[in-house]
This record gives C-alpha cells, structure tokens and sequence, in this order.
C-alpha cells in the first residue's frame, strides 16, 4: 500500500494590523506623572533587565532567553506597544539614513528573485524595499508581535509571520532571495548557526542570501587619529553609539569568519563589502 504524500505548506498567516495586543509594562506609564517618568528613564539608563512579556501575549511561550533582552537600551526591548513604536520611528534617523541605504541596496541584489523573505522582519522595512524593487512575493518574519503589528499597516501587500528565524516554519527550497538586515549580529553563536541551517534549508538551491550588518570598522578602532581623519564626524558618531548601545552579541559576531562560516554552511560568498558604518555580506546557496 502506497503512503500518502505529505504536504508542506507555508506558516499560516493572520493580519497583524487587526490582532488586539496587550500592554506591557512601558505601555502603562502615564509620562505626565512625575514618578512615571522617573521610572522611564530608569528603563532608559539603568541596567539592563530581562524584558517582561505579557502572559497572554502571541508567542510568548516558546520566546527563547537570548532574545528576552533590552537591546538597543530600550526599556523593555521591542515587546511594548510604545516601544516598538519609538524603535520604528527613530531608528533609520539615528542610523543617518545608512539603514535605508542598506535596505535599497539588498533588494537590488534580490530584484531577479520570485519570492523573497525579509528574515528578521522587524517593522518591514526590507520588506519595503523588496516589494518596490518588483518582487512579486514578499514574506516577512518577526518575533514580536509589536513590531509585526507596525509592519502589516505599512505593508497590506506584504505576508507576515510571527516565528524564529532559526525555525521559520516554511517548506524546504521555499525561497529564492532571503534577506537579512541587522539580524546576525543579535543572536548568540549557536542560533546564528541555526538560522544560517534553516536558511539554507528554505533556500532554493542557487538561491540568493544577503546580509547588512554594523561594520567591525566602528568597534574596533585602534588608531583613534586615523579612523578620525578617515571617517570624520560620522566615523565618531558611529564609534560611539557601538560603544554605549547594548548589544550582548555583537562581539562575537564580530570575532567570526563569516567567509568560512558561510562555506561550511553550503554557502558560496560572492561579496563581503566591509565599510563604515555597514557591511554588506551577499552569498548564493549550494
């Protein structure tokens, strides 16, 4: 007797603009109380803390530890309603503009692609820039709802998905154009191993993976004159902010061979760019 085939479809999906969220403890705050404020600013720049997820918040069971963190010293991380608001807002203009460069740039690399996901979705914004750059079919993935609820009111044309980028759920060979946009760097050694796995995974064979991360260039200054007279302000700007945002991973992500890594991983590197203040990585799948 013959076994039946299995079918392997895609997550399943919802409209993220409509899904009723809760607040969490950031979104509770009246900041025209003094001791509100007081409190706020503490979440700004005091220790880092474990972020609180709402119990009945989606997905709140299976969010992993290394991602329970305040990166970027936002209280709370992204899993407020005002936070993650304030992150979507204000992060392409702390970045001066680089991150939609970045963006532009990694569509253009996937323009030729059919389907294409923004792994690490965030707000959409890669997502944006693939969908304006013709792609017929764009995906996004995020962990949190917050900032999924941000990206499906920009984006109606865009699917998005709550899950892990080292479990995203969809069919082998699903893709061929995955984009990462500040992903990497965020994750402790072994889920970036993960994620490059399931990347390759989703990817079609000769598949497109590419990659923008913060430069080395920026954290690693030993000649304080030379990077200065090379990189002027900017090169200060961004020196600094790699200096006091908080980011627990990032060292080791800058420690890695990322040429070796990507091989191992059945990956062939077609460019590695390092600049200042971004580094753009574009590799294809075996």
């Amino acid at each position: 007797m013959r076994a039946a085939a299995v079918i392997v479809s895609d997550p399943i999906t919802v409209d993220w603009s409509r899904i009723p969220l809760p607040d969490a403890w950031p979104d509770e705050l009246d900041l025209r109380r003094p001791t509100h404020v007081v409190a706020y600013l503490r979440g700004w720049l005091g220790r880092r803390r474990q972020v609180v997820v709402p119990r009945d918040l989606p997905g709140a069971e299976w969010l992993p530890a290394y991602l329970r963190q305040e990166f970027h010293n936002l209280p709370n991380g992204v899993y407020s309603k005002r936070q993650a608001e304030a992150y979507a807002h204000w992060f392409d203009r702390v970045m001066l503009g680089h991150t939609l460069e970045a963006r532009a740039r990694l569509a253009a690399a996937l323009a030729d692609c059919r389907a294409t996901l923004d792994l690490g979705c965030g707000s959409g914004g890669l997502a944006a820039a693939m969908l304006a750059s013709g792609i017929p079919e764009v995906w996004g993935l995020d962990a949190s709802p917050y900032l999924l609820r941000i990206a499906a009111h920009r984006l109606p044309g865009v699917r998005f998905v709550q899950g892990l980028a080292e479990r995203t759920g969809f069919p082998a060979g699903r893709f061929d154009g995955v984009g990462a946009c500040f992903l990497f760097h965020e994750l402790p050694a072994p889920a970036a191993d993960a994620v490059l796995a399931e990347i390759h995974r989703i990817l079609a064979p000769g598949g497109h993976l590419v990659i923008a991360e913060p430069s080395p260039t920026q954290f690693r200054v030993r000649d304080r004159r030379r990077f200065l007279r090379r990189h002027g302000w900017r090169g200060a700007y961004f020196a600094l902010m790699a200096w006091w945002v908080y980011e627990p991973f990032v060292g080791g992500w800058h420690r890695r061979d990322v040429s070796a890594w990507l091989a191992a991983a059945g990956f062939r590197v077609l460019g590695d760019d390092v600049g200042m203040p971004l580094r753009f990585i574009h590799a294809v799948r075996g």
